[in-house]
């Protein structure tokens, strides 16, 4: 039997092989992430020696060693996930970062094998000269493979399309923000508020390292543009509703507000990205984004289920093509060749439905506060401009004291926050929660879940529960169940989009809306 020295020594002799091992398994890490970036990355090969020693340094590999990999495993890579998830693991194991900002630390040692800003933007232009959507494609491919757009975690949402007869819309259940502890939230509470960057949006978070509160963004690129003789930038949502999610955003940070000049941003945009539609959120809580204090747009090459929408009523003026869409909330469509008669007639619709009432539709422009606004959209098709003018309204009532034109608390099950752009134009974005809460729903139906009147109280889709139970009272099977859930949530969405209609879709509220267009002076 060993003496007590000798298990001492063992031991020693095993954590010196277990911290070889580490080191030997971070090596081969920083190396599979070197030639990842390589093939990925656009990584140039007089950088590949400065970024190794810049990663070992980080990491604190005292004794860096240069290994072989298997080049085709990394090349059939998508993102780097198999990569750059060990390494953060090794950071936390060996103390280099608290486990709470181990995706920081991941971010860091992405940032360091991407390319810089000013290299990413001069290939982007360069691309650009020859194919828009080349530059694109680059710029979009490198924030997915960089990792900063968060891809696997995106996969995990839940998504599907659901027909109804006049229209689809696109549900998905947002999964891929992951949910802190609540030792996480107390100390993330507990932290000072940074004043820098001023938001999410400002540019000033390219390279931002990141904190307890705010996101790490090392890995963000941009490109500069100029929209209305205003400097602005283009980058892709790191949780990318849909393909091609970007984000364009006022270089200052001044808070949204939409006006004519919005129409001349947008139409500039357009320009630019012909294969991109564009819009803007309301400028007034409720009716518009989650982030009302920096100016930016949304855009991307997936079409939302409104742009495929028919029209209810045509009219014509000139040489453009004014009509009301056969959509669940109140949009007005300008098509035409003739950038200036959209302007005229897109700055007319906005400057009259700025001041417009009708107190018989609960429509009321301003009371102490304004109330009126718009959500105007814009895309290209070949030569012509296709404008939409969603009509918003946020007043509140005792009735319904989150909007009245907003979902009605019955809905609030599913959706409470503002409806926005994306919503607007019938993508819906539910939160995760849903998820678990759909599963019950279908146990119930299934017969999994026993009913049970007083523990039924306690859940927030008791009065859809008790509902689907009457109409489906014999146990259904697990993939009816799930149909039959996946449907009741579709239908909440679109009756929250006909909550948003400041016009409703009945001949009174269609009459309106014509009368709104004469009020307007677009026809007579």
């Amino acid at each position: 039997m060993p003496s007590i020295p000798g298990i001492f020594c063992l031991k020693l002799q095993k954590i010196l092989i277990n911290e070889k091992k580490d080191f030997m398994n971070i090596n081969l890490k920083v190396c599979e992430l070197i030639y990842y970036a390589k093939v990925h990355l656009d990584l140039k090969c007089d950088d590949e020696l400065f970024v190794y020693n810049a990663l070992s340094s980080l990491l604190k590999i005292n004794d860096p060693k240069l290994m072989d990999i298997d080049k085709n495993f990394i090349e059939s890579l998508k993102v780097p996930d198999e990569i750059i998830n060990p390494i953060g693991d090794y950071a936390v194991q060996n103390n280099l970062c608290e486990n709470l900002l181990k995706a920081n630390f991941e971010c860091a040692v992405m940032g360091i094998v991407t390319n810089p800003p000013s290299e990413v933007i001069a290939k982007f232009n360069k691309l650009y000269k020859e194919s828009v959507q080349s530059a694109c494609n680059y710029l979009y491919t490198l924030s997915m493979k960089n990792n900063y757009i968060h891809y696997t975690a995106i996969q995990k949402n839940l998504y599907w399309k659901a027909d109804f007869e006049e229209n689809y819309i696109e549900v998905t259940v947002n999964l891929s923000k992951p949910e802190k502890d609540n030792k996480e939230i107390a100390k993330i509470k507990s932290m000072p508020q940074g004043g820098y960057p001023l938001c999410v949006l400002c540019l000033e978070n390219v390279g931002f390292s990141g904190d307890y509160n705010k996101a790490a963004r090392q890995t963000l690129r941009t490109v500069p543009l100029t929209l209305n003789n205003e400097e602005w930038f283009m980058q892709y949502s790191p949780y990318l509703y849909y393909d091609e999610h970007c984000i364009i955003i006022n270089k200052k940070h001044v808070p949204m507000n939409v006006n004519e000049g919005t129409f001349k941003k947008l139409f500039d945009f357009v320009d630019l990205f012909p294969h991109y539609f564009v819009g803007s959120n309301a400028s007034l809580p409720i009716v518009g984004g989650s982030i009302l204090n920096h100016e930016h747009f949304q855009g991307g090459l997936h079409l939302l289920p409104m742009h495929f929408s028919k029209n209810r009523v045509v009219f014509k003026i000139k040489n453009a093509e004014i009509s009301i869409l056969d959509w669940y909330n109140s949009v007005v469509r300008i098509v035409s060749d003739d950038k200036k008669q959209i302007l005229k007639t897109a700055e007319k619709i906005f400057s009259a439905w700025g001041s417009y009432s009708n107190e018989k539709a609960g429509i009321l422009a301003k009371t102490d506060v304004r109330h009126n606004a718009i959500t105007p959209i814009l895309l290209k098709n070949k030569d012509r401009y296709v404008l939409d003018i969603i009509l918003r309204n946020n007043r509140t009532s005792k009735e319904h004291p989150d909007g009245i034109f907003h979902a009605h608390k019955q809905y609030h099950g599913i959706k409470k926050e503002g409806i926005g752009l994306i919503e607007a134009m019938g993508l819906f974005i539910l939160p995760g929660r849903l998820k678990e809460e759909m599963e019950i729903i279908a146990d119930y139906l299934t017969g999994a879940h026993k009913y049970d009147e007083e523990e039924l109280q306690q859940n927030v889709h008791q009065d859809a529960i008790k509902t689907l139970l009457r109409k489906y009272p014999v146990p259904q099977q697990k993939a009816d169940a799930d149909k039959i859930v996946k449907r009741y949530v579709s239908e909440v969405c679109k009756n929250i989009l006909e909550c948003t209609a400041v016009f409703k879709n009945t001949k009174d509220g269609q009459q309106a809306f014509v009368e709104f267009l004469s009020f307007a002076k677009i026809i007579n």
